[in-house]
Order: structure tokens, then C-alpha cells, then sequence
């Protein structure tokens, strides 16, 4: 789970794999699922492919209006809602609660909801939004579930980070922005090392119990996640052109939401990655380092500060310790 885990192990799905295709041949009958942000973006591609399996998954929802057309008609499951907001530590700590007194496992708790670059928000005690909802809300829900997470045989617990961690590591003297002008892209690469880190971290924590949990950056793919970003921004990142459509860096490199999910459910139900529990994916395989003489060394890789023993122990107590002042 250290820096040096970080080899790929060329299992055989691809950058352009989907999730149907990469567990086409597992057996997951009679799994169970918890699938944040399931319906909307990759979480509601990801929560399809589940349920065709036979997976029951069950999404938690901060807005039926909006999940229950989304999930409407989805094959397989059964699919079920409850309700849920990780920005409200009440609501997911209920719906934690729920979970642990009504299933007997959790085979897979899957951490996808996110919010990425948006303006300066407050969550819980005056938290920073993104890294509020991003990681303390998704920790909570972790904390909250160890019950049946440690009970269940095999359990694996996916954290979705991003190349946007290369942004920032962890701002130890200042994470909340009290004392320093909020910039939101880096509010949000903070947040997701503290995704990577998180899972390194849970990865010592599940060991005993033989569990595994993994970060994983599921590519670029329009979503939204990109809904607090102008055009204006899109163009300056190389994204889309100035009439809105997808840039030729987009055509080639950015995932459509089927492939998108297909790093999620790779890490969540592949056999290769048994005994390599905490390290950081993308592309369907475990990620390396980031070459830093690559064109494409701000894309993919992975970068010392998101996969730190030490950093993500000290990011685990101080998180308990936000938590348990929430």
C-alpha cells in the first residue's frame, strides 16, 4: 500500500473497457452494494452494470425527485433508495445505522459522489465543501458501516479519487481555507488525496477481517461534476472548443460514463488485486507512478503524496478527531 505498491499488473481490461464488460464473468449473485452519488454520472452507470449482475445495490439519495426516474426501469437489482446527504453528518450517520442493523454483509461499499471546483461553500461545522463532502462525509459513512464492513467476508471498499490529487496534497496548517483565500481547484486536489489517502488508510483497518479497499481515478468524462465550470473554463483547460463541443483532447482521451465505470468495478470484484489492498488505480490496473517527463504526466499516474503511509494515518486521526467534533 506504500509508494512502491504502485506496479500495474496488466490484468487485461483496458483504458476503453466498460463496466459491463470488465465483470461480464464474475459471479455476483446475492451481493450487496452501497453506491454513493449511484444516480447521476458513472455512479448511475456503475449502479446499471451492479444490477444487471444481480447485484442488490442500494443508493443512498439527497433528492428523489431526481434518483427515482434516474433509476427507474434499471434491469437486474433489486435497486433500492434511501435517503442520505454526506454534507449533513446526521443524515449519513442515520443512514449508516440503518444499513448495519438491517443487512447481515456489505460486500461492496463504493464512495463515488463528489463535487468538483465549485465556489466557497460551508458544510457541517464551518468544513470546506469539497473536502467536507468529498472525504469527511464518505469517512463518516465508513465509520458508520465497520460494523457490517468488517463482518462481511471478502469486503471491498472503493474511494473515487482523480488526477485532480495531483494538485495538492493535503494542507496540513490550513485544510478548511480559514486563514488563506479559497481556490476551489485546489480545495478540490486536497480532497482527492484525501480520497487516495483514506484508502490506504482503511486498507490496514480491513486487513484482519480480509478486506480490501482501493482508490481509483475513473478518467475524464463529461459528467456533472463539471457543472460549476463555464465554457469559458472548459476551453482554457482543453476540454471542450469554443462553440461547447469536445475538444480533439476530449475525443481521445476523455471515457464515455460506461467506461467510466469500468476502473470502479474492476477494483471492486478483481481477483488480481487480492493482497494489494490500499493502492491507487486507473485504466482498469493499478496505477504508477507519475512519469514526470510524460506529455501526459498531468493525465495519469500517480504521485508520492497520495499514497504516503504516514500522511494517511495522520489524515485518518485527524479526521476522527473533525468528526467527533461535528
Amino acid at each position: 500500500m506504500a509508494f512502491s505498491d504502485q506496479v500495474p499488473v496488466k490484468s487485461g481490461p483496458g483504458a476503453k473497457s466498460t463496466g459491463a464488460e470488465v465483470i461480464a464473468d464474475r459471479n455476483l449473485t446475492g451481493k450487496v452494494a452501497v453506491v454513493t452519488g449511484g444516480y447521476s454520472g458513472i455512479g448511475l452507470e456503475t449502479v446499471r452494470a451492479l444490477a444487471a449482475k444481480g447485484v442488490r445495490v442500494i443508493v443512498p439519495v439527497r433528492d428523489r425527485a431526481k434518483a427515482g426516474p434516474a433509476l427507474a426501469g434499471i434491469a437486474g437489482g433489486p435497486i433500492e433508495m434511501a435517503d442520505m446527504d454526506l454534507g449533513n453528518l446526521a443524515s449519513v450517520r442515520l443512514f449508516a445505522d440503518g444499513i448495519v442493523a438491517s443487512l447481515p454483509k456489505l460486500d461492496f461499499l463504493i464512495n463515488n459522489a463528489g463535487i468538483m471546483a465549485c465556489p466557497e461553500t460551508r458544510v457541517g461545522p464551518g468544513w470546506e465543501s469539497q473536502f467536507g463532502t468529498n472525504h469527511l462525509g464518505h469517512m463518516a459513512l465508513a465509520l458508520g458501516l465497520m460494523d457490517v464492513l468488517t463482518r462481511t467476508a471478502n469486503v471491498r471498499v472503493v474511494a473515487l479519487s482523480s488526477t485532480g490529487h495531483k494538485i495538492s496534497g493535503i494542507r496540513w496548517d490550513d485544510i478548511h481555507f480559514q486563514t488563506t483565500p479559497y481556490e476551489k481547484w485546489q480545495a478540490y486536489g486536497q480532497s482527492k488525496t484525501a480520497n487516495a489517502l483514506f484508502a490506504n488508510a482503511l486498507s490496514r483497518r480491513l486487513k484482519p477481517s480480509g478486506g480490501h479497499a482501493f482508490a481509483v481515478h475513473p478518467g475524464g468524462i463529461f459528467t456533472p461534476l463539471q457543472r460549476h465550470l463555464g465554457i469559458a473554463e472548459q476551453v482554457r483547460l482543453g476540454w471542450i472548443n469554443e462553440d461547447g463541443s469536445p475538444s480533439e483532447l476530449a475525443k481521445a482521451g476523455f471515457k464515455t460514463t460506461e467506461q467510466g465505470c469500468a476502473t470502479t468495478l474492476w477494483a471492486a470484484t478483481s481477483p488480481a488485486l487480492s493482497g494489494k489492498s490500499g493502492v491507487y488505480c486507473e485504466d482498469c490496473d493499478i496505477a504508477a507512478p507519475t512519469d514526470s517527463g510524460s506529455p501526459f504526466a498531468r493525465f495519469r499516474g500517480v504521485e508520492a503524496h497520495a499514497c504516503d503511509d504516514e500522511a494517511a494515518e495522520r489524515l485518518w486521526v485527524e479526521s476522527v478527531r473533525m468528526l467527533a467534533g461535528a
